[in-house]
C-alpha cells in the first residue's frame, strides 16, 4: 500500500528534508519454465495486500525449492529434476491504489526484474508476465531466504555492498514500499528484494528502510551500474521491453532518475512531502 503525496521526481530526490541463474542460458531457462510451465497452487500467502500464490511449477521430478545459487549471485540452472517454487499475483487481485491505476502492479514488478537485470544488480529474482489459473499476472521465481539473518540488523548495516545495491535500485525504480520484510538474504551472501509493485511512479514516492546512505556519494559500482543501465534504457532494448508494462512518461521519469543520479552521484533524501519510511516498516 502507498501513502499520499507528490514530488517531482527528479529533483526533489536530490533535496534534503525541507537463492537466480548464474548465466544468461540459466536464467533463459528459469525465465521460460516460469513463463510456460504449469503452475500448480500450493497456497496463500495470506498476509499479502493483494492475491499472493505459492505455487509450484514441476521441472521433472523431485524435491521443491529455488534452484541452486552458484557464483555470480544469480541464483542457479534448473536441473530436470527439481520442482520449482514460485510466486504468481493475479492482475484480477489486486486491490485498488489511489495513486497507481488499476491492473498495473503485475506489470511494475515485471519493469523491476528488468531494470534490476539491465543494470547488474540481480536484486530482483527472476520474474516473467503470463497467464495462469486466475488469468494474467506476474510469476516470480520463490527464494528460500536465510532464516537466521536478523533482517533488522541487516537493513541498518552500512558496510554490505548488496544492500546499498539495493538502495541506488529503490531511487532508480522509485519504490514506495522497501520495507525489512522485503529482505531476501540468501546463505551464499547474495541480497533479493520482492514487492516491487509500487514503482515507477512519475512523482516522487521513495519510501524505504534504507536511508542511512542518504546525502552519501554513489561508489563506483553504483556509478557503473547506473552507466549500463543508462546505456540499455537509451541505446538498448530496455525501452522497448518496458513499453509493454509501463507507460511512456513513466520510461521518462525513469530515465530520468538515472540521468540525475549520474549527475550528482550521491544517494538521494528523503521526499519533503512524503512519508520516508513505509508502515509497518517490518
Amino acid at each position: 500500500m502507498s501513502a499520499r503525496g507528490r514530488t517531482v521526481t527528479a529533483s526533489a530526490m536530490l533535496e534534503q528534508k525541507r537463492s537466480g541463474p548464474d548465466d544468461d542460458d540459466g536464467e533463459r531457462a528459469t525465465l521460460d519454465l516460469l513463463a510456460s510451465g504449469k503452475l500448480e497452487i500450493e497456497g496463500r500467502l495470506v498476509d499479502a495486500s493483494n492475491a499472493t500464490l505459492y505455487c509450484t511449477i514441476p521441472g521433472g521430478s523431485g524435491g521443491t525449492g529455488s534452484p541452486p545459487r552458484s557464483r555470480g549471485g544469480r541464483g542457479g540452472i534448473v536441473p530436470p529434476d527439481y520442482r520449482v517454487a514460485c510466486v504468481y499475483k493475479p492482475i484480477a487481485g489486486e486491490r485498488p491504489l489511489w495513486d497507481f491505476p488499476m491492473g498495473t502492479l503485475a506489470g511494475r514488478e515485471v519493469a523491476a526484474y528488468a531494470v534490476s537485470r539491465a543494470a547488474g544488480w540481480d536484486v530482483v529474482p527472476p520474474t516473467v508476465m503470463r497467464d495462469g489459473p486466475f488469468g494474467p499476472g506476474m510469476c516470480q521465481l520463490w527464494i528460500d531466504h536465510d532464516t537466521d539473518m536478523d533482517l533488522i540488523a541487516l537493513s541498518r548495516r552500512t558496510d554490505h555492498a548488496g544492500l546499498r545495491d539495493m538502495a541506488v535500485f529503490d531511487a532508480v525504480v522509485n519504490n514506495a514500499d522497501r520495507k525489512i520484510g522485503h529482505l531476501l538474504p540468501v546463505t551464499d551472501g547474495h541480497l533479493y528484494g520482492c514487492d516491487h509493485g509500487v514503482c515507477f511512479a512519475e512523482d516522487y514516492k521513495l519510501r524505504t528502510v534504507l536511508w542511512q546512505w542518504r546525502g552519501k556519494t554513489l561508489p563506483r559500482r553504483s556509478v557503473e551500474a547506473l552507466r549500463r543501465l543508462n546505456t540499455q534504457l537509451n541505446q538498448g532494448g530496455l525501452e522497448a521491453e518496458l513499453s509493454s508494462l509501463l507507460t511512456a512518461s513513466e520510461i521518462t521519469a525513469t530515465k530520468m532518475r538515472v540521468e540525475t543520479l549520474l549527475k550528482h552521484r550521491v544517494h538521494p533524501y528523503p521526499p519533503a512531502d512524503w512519508p520516508a519510511v513505509p508502515w509497518p516498516p517490518v
